[in-house]
């Protein structure tokens, strides 16, 4: 029964993750099998003697294993209770001191806490909350046994807890949440106090743990939850699962075995999935993914403990962090509403978070953030934590709490800061912070259903095991693509609906009327999944809704962010895009920008628009701002936050203001919420948008440009025009490019900066400046005069007294030098620079990039020609996911079957060469076929894709050309057919590469061509590429330590890289060139490469002393040939920094590169650094803990030999 079990559950299992699981399995085998030892501590308390039945307990043992030494041994042991008993008194009493109050309020009112006696109350209304509370509540007993009235408490509740027929809701009989809460708590409590209980309690409670775990795990079998990963019915009920067998097993329950390992196949299948969400969201909202997450690392440390699963290292669990902290607005009271969702969280945080620094992190950022959260917790009203579920974690708070990690906020706290959850679709500002003036809070979601991991995992399809969307359930999320919030100062102005029923009017988005395929609300259709009380998800075309965060970027007090949602709406409404733009202008002004374009035949001609505000004492009211726009204003003690809208016409239309009141969470909420409607009379409309807190005046708003690639709108703020510029034809760069003056989104331009969103921050010297400071002809003319009265003075006292004429001379020479440094030193106080009216750059200060100019350059620099360089296995390969599936860029590996560099009488090594070209070589017209290759892909790289003849592969040429060497008829055959077989294979897929490329650019025909050189050569000839290509070049050369790359090279596969690639015959290619005349190619060798030269010559040289001096020789030549380009051009990029900080490599290569990065690059590169599952070619699957396997794997010796002749360089990079 057991091998038949094992078979179904492991069954559909890709292989890499069966490899893995059957060996996690057989770890479990071993463990049950093998059977539990535990400490022997005789049960010397008769605490709860009082109230219990003391009877004969050898029959009822006869049937089941009931020694009194086997528990606790859920999260800790009898050895461990002393220990958290003292922790109790000492590092952990506030924590304990909660429970206490916790335990103190179920005693004072045990009509709500204390399960009715009578099953059918029980089953009444939504249950959770007894299974919930009893963790606590039995860790307290444990922990302060002396207290016989909560003993006693505790037993009345576990008493009649195991004398219901079923833990089930009536009126939910399809739902086994509650039946797990009650579960989990209950075993959870068993396992705490069993060693006070009765023999009789223990066989009673124990037959019900096991009866339970029984039925759950059948029924798992059945029921979608049991199909359905990363969500939260799932985690826990199969965490109810894993606790009553974990329970249950340590009395030698047989059948203990399959359900430890049922709950254990499917919780490392979520465990598997969770790695590809590398920003540690959950796509359910903060709320329920709070709940998720509880359970998750309850799983995580019951795995590590009682099975030796280790999944600390998860990518999701490092990023988890975040998602707690990037979504609390300022206060720590309030979170994101996004999806169903309450006001904060169901579950926790405070327990994730310390578990999070307790294993995870360990940088005092978790305990922090704990404390945070629960020194600002609410007292009463609408945010304070549930009965049901606000005690549910306190027990493993207290647990895995580390008194060790003291308390320290995360870098950056105290400022605004920008975070993007690329898997998720959100982007968050000014999250984190204390409650108080300029602490705005903007937050804005476009994003994938189900996340972006489950959604190319649903439509790509790459596991045998995950069946579409049916093993997902994203029926909390809403139709919410493009929505927003915005909260000036704290105060939370535009806010989400949070749960409730699934329209899309009960969220900040767009609808449209008339609509052929509206099914609630007529003729009004909103997002795709809307009208029921969950997300609909399992038709093609909701399966398929999606929106995307285009690019965020935040300078100072400044924010910008876009997104589309077209894909989040009908196509039977034939819309071309839903745009929607977001610019903080400072802590008090957000802009909302709306276009919306349709195609030809499009039924629809009207849009509303919709903003909420859930706080019932925080009423809009209809208002009228500068007397010609509608809107509407919040009055907060007198504080008037304020919105008003305009069309592309000047068109103001009058709101709707108006609440309704639905169902959610089995209660009522709430919402007043802002409708505004629109017409479209052309293709394209339109709308901004302007919502300001009480700190800044409004006095103009208008639009100055509505053209085909974007708007420009002037807003008065503070007496001081602001110019917003904003490309609404986001998917051409080149238009972009020609609308903003840079390849970014939008611009703000006021008179003494203007702001390149994604870009930086261009300071101007402003007309005040100017006139405020001294006018230094002015001022010469004015000492001049001065001078030349004193000397008229001098001359008449000379006439008068017979001063000598020298004399007087000299002492006016002596008065002009003093007022000269009189007058340098008045302007020197009175401007900030050396000479008025110039700045100059300063860094310094700040990680802002800013450039400074007294007037603006109108002549912008020209979209960039991206070469990317490296020696080959350096890893440069894995920068490609920068540059995929975007409109900006196209990526090309030079050299493949149909793209390589033109053979000339020299040809680069395609490992690497010790020839350098110089910009000379290319002005005195060099290599000119090379030249005219890459200015055919600079200036038309369309064109040259297109003249590219694709071509089949002829098998009879390929048997030709094959082995001469006499061998039988038939080995010969097989030796052609398998030649001819692999050669067409990559034939056909490099042909089919070049397809996709021609595609993309007949869709973006001015994307950014970004070439691979995969040769360490061309590092050496970027001098000479630079003169061809000119200012537009951008080269980015990708390094790595040369340990990893030697080990890469010898170690890490067999036959070794070395011999494979025949790295002794580069080597000769490079002793040859260095005797090359200058008229054959190498018009210089670098003089880096004689050492290797050398050494080449002696048989005895090791590989490792080899290919140390190989690495030294290209990376000082490539170095030296680096600062012949100008600073700008040029970028060092290490690997490892790749592989460790995706994120911020990513950034710091697009600042350079000067385009915006996307959330969606972001992703990709986050993924395929960090997840195991992407391949890299010589290198194997990529991730943080492989990139360091020389530490373990190479002999000190040869490191050290390494470290001796590379170090001085290694030092510099």
């Amino acid at each position: 029964m057991v091998l038949v079990l094992t078979a179904w559950l492991m069954e559909g299992i890709t292989v890499r993750w069966l490899l893995d699981q059957s060996v996690r399995s057989g770890v479990l085998f071993c463990l049950v099998t093998l059977g539990f030892s535990f400490s022997v501590l005789p049960n010397t308390s008769s605490k709860y003697a009082p109230v219990m039945e003391h009877m004969e307990g050898g029959k009822l043992q006869q049937d089941m294993y009931m020694p009194s030494h086997v528990h606790p041994n859920l999260y800790f042991d009898l050895t461990e209770v002393q220990q958290l008993k003292k922790k109790a008194a000492g590092t952990h009493s506030h924590i304990f001191r909660i429970i206490r109050n916790a335990v103190t309020t179920m005693l004072e009112n045990p009509s709500l806490y204390l399960p009715p006696i009578n099953h059918e109350d029980f089953g009444k209304k939504w249950n959770e909350i007894y299974g919930n509370n009893l963790p606590p509540l039995a860790l307290y007993c444990l922990l302060k046994p002396e207290d016989t009235d909560a003993s006693q408490f505790l037993i009345k509740y576990m008493d009649r807890m195991s004398e219901y027929p079923d833990w089930m809701v009536t009126s939910a009989p399809h739902d086994e949440v509650p039946m797990a809460h009650s579960l989990t708590g209950f075993a959870t409590a068993y396992d705490f106090i069993y060693t006070y209980l009765d023999t009789q309690r223990r066989v009673r409670y124990l037959r019900k743990i096991r009866a339970a775990t029984e039925e759950l795990c059948e029924l798992s079998k059945h029921r979608g939850w049991g199909r359905q990963f990363l969500q939260n019915h799932q985690t826990t009920n199969i965490l109810a699962i894993l606790t009553g067998a974990i329970v249950a097993g340590e009395h030698k329950d047989p059948e203990s075995m399959i359900w430890k390992q049922i709950a254990v196949n499917y919780m490392e299948k979520t465990m598997f999935l969770l790695n590809h969400i590398v920003d540690g969201s959950l796509d359910e909202g903060v709320a329920y993914g709070s709940y998720t997450a509880k359970s998750i690392t309850q799983y995580v440390f019951l795995a590590l403990r009682h099975f030796n699963i280790d999944n600390k290292r998860n990518n999701w669990l490092r990023a988890h962090f975040m998602f707690y902290y990037a979504t609390v607005l300022p206060g720590f009271q309030r979170t994101v509403g996004i999806a169903d969702s309450n006001y904060n969280w169901f579950y926790g945080p405070e327990s994730q978070l310390v578990f999070l620094d307790a294993f995870v992190l360990r940088n005092g950022s978790g305990n922090w953030l704990a404390n945070e959260i629960r020194k600002h917790r609410p007292k009463d009203g609408p945010m304070t934590a549930s009965a049901a579920q606000g005690w549910a974690t306190l027990h493993t708070e207290f647990i895995w709490y580390n008194a060790e990690l003291s308390p320290k906020p995360p870098p950056g706290y105290g400022k605004a800061g920008l975070h993007v959850f690329s898997n998720w679709g959100v982007v968050t500002y000014g999250a984190g912070l204390p409650y108080g003036q300029d602490n705005t809070f903007v937050s804005f979601k476009s994003g994938k259903l189900g996340g972006r991991a489950v959604y190319e995992i649903v439509h790509a399809k790459p596991y045998s095991w995950v069946e579409g969307w049916n093993n997902f359930n994203p029926g909390h999320e809403h139709p919410d693509q493009n929505s927003f919030t915005f909260a000036p100062n704290g105060q939370v102005f535009v806010a989400e609906a949070l749960y409730g029923p699934k329209y899309s009017y009960l969220n900040n988005v767009l609808v449209f009327a008339p609509s052929p395929t509206s099914q609630c609300n007529k003729p009004w259709e909103g997002q795709l999944g809307e009208c029921s009380k969950w997300l609909r998800w399992g038709e093609k075309e909701e399966g398929d809704s999606s929106g995307e965060v285009i690019s965020a970027s935040s300078h100072e007090d400044a924010l910008f962010v876009n997104g589309e949602a077209v894909a989040a709406y009908s196509s039977a409404m034939k819309l071309k895009s839903v745009y929607r733009a977001l610019v903080l202008l400072n802590s008090q002004t957000l802009m909302v920008l709306d276009h919306v374009e349709k195609q030809a035949h499009s039924p629809v001609t009207s849009f509303s628009a919709f903003f909420h505000n859930l706080d019932i004492d925080l009423r809009y009211v209809p208002h009228m701002s500068l007397d010609r726009y509608s809107g509407a204003l919040m009055n907060v003690w007198d504080a008037h936050y304020k919105m008003f809208w305009l069309d592309s016409q000047g068109n103001s239309p009058v709101p709707r203001i108006q609440e309704v009141e639905q169902v959610a969470e089995f209660k009522k909420r709430w919402t007043q919420f802002i409708n505004v409607t629109f017409s479209i009379d052309g293709s394209v409309s339109r709308v901004v948008y302007l919502m300001h807190g009480p700190f800044v005046k409004v006095s103009d708003c208008r639009f100055i440009d509505n053209g085909k690639n974007g708007v420009r709108v002037s807003v008065t703020l503070n007496d001081t025009e602001t110019m917003v510029s904003i490309a609404t034809n986001y998917k051409d760069i080149g238009a972009r490019h020609g609308y903003l003056g840079f390849p970014g989104f939008a611009k703000a331009e006021s008179k003494d900066r203007i702001i390149h969103f994604g870009q930086g921050i261009q300071v101007l010297a402003s007309q005040e400046k100017r006139d405020s400071t001294f006018d230094s002809g002015f001022m010469f003319s004015v000492i001049t005069v001065w001078i030349l009265c004193f000397a008229l003075v001098f001359l008449s006292i000379k006439r008068k007294f017979s001063v000598s004429f020298r004399k007087l001379i000299r002492f006016i020479l002596v008065s002009m030098l003093f007022f000269w440094v009189l007058e340098l030193l008045v302007m020197s106080r009175s401007c900030e620079e050396v000479f008025c009216g110039i700045t100059w750059q300063d860094l310094s200060g700040s990680d802002e990039v800013v450039t400074r100019s007294t007037v603006p350059d109108h002549t912008p620099n020209p979209l960039p020609f991206i070469v990317m360089t490296s020696l080959p296995g350096s890893g440069a390969e894995i920068l490609q996911h920068l540059f995929d599936n975007s409109s900006d860029f196209v990526y090309l590996r030079i050299p493949s079957t149909y793209l390589r560099v033109p053979e000339t009488h020299f040809v680069p090594d395609t490992l690497v060469d010790a020839c350098e070209w110089s910009k000379a070589d290319a002005q005195r017209g060099k290599f000119l076929a090379i030249q005219g290759w890459f200015h055919s892909m600079m200036h038309n790289i369309k064109l040259h894709l297109q003249n590219i003849q694709l071509y089949k592969v002829n098998l009879d040429a390929v048997s030709k050309t094959s082995s001469g060497h006499r061998t039988s008829k038939k080995s010969r055959k097989l030796l052609m057919e398998s030649r001819a077989t692999t050669r067409k294979r990559t034939t056909d897929r490099d042909a089919e590469h070049i397809k996709a490329l021609r595609h993309h650019l007949a869709t973006y025909p001015n994307a950014c061509p970004v070439l691979n050189l995969r040769s360490g050569s061309w590092s050496l000839k970027l001098p000479f590429i630079h003169e061809v290509i000119g200012r537009a070049l951008r080269s980015v050369q990708v390094v790595r330590d040369p340990r990893a790359w030697i080990y890469l090279m010898l170690h890490n596969s067999n036959p070794s890289l070395y011999s494979r690639i025949n790295i002794k015959k580069h080597l000769l290619n490079i002793v040859n060139q260095s005797n090359m005349e200058t008229g054959q190619g190498c018009t210089r060798f670098d003089p880096a490469f004689q050492p290797l030269q050398r050494l080449s010559g002696r048989p005895e040289a090791s590989p490792v002393l080899l290919l140390a001096h190989l690495w030294l020789a290209y990376t000082s030549a490539s170095l030296r040939a680096g600062m012949d380009l100008p600073p700008h051009t040029h970028l060092r990029v290490k690997f490892e920094d790749v592989v460790l900080f995706p994120e911020e490599t990513a950034g710091r290569i697009h600042e350079f590169l000067g385009i915006p990065i996307a959330p969606a690059a972001i992703n990709q590169l986050a993924f395929a650094a960090s997840t195991n599952l992407y391949h890299l070619a010589y290198e194997g699957d990529i991730s943080p803990d492989k990139i360091n396997m020389w530490r373990e794997h190479m002999a000190f010796d040869e490191v050290k030999l390494i470290e001796d002749i590379c170090w001085p360089v290694m030092e510099t990079l």
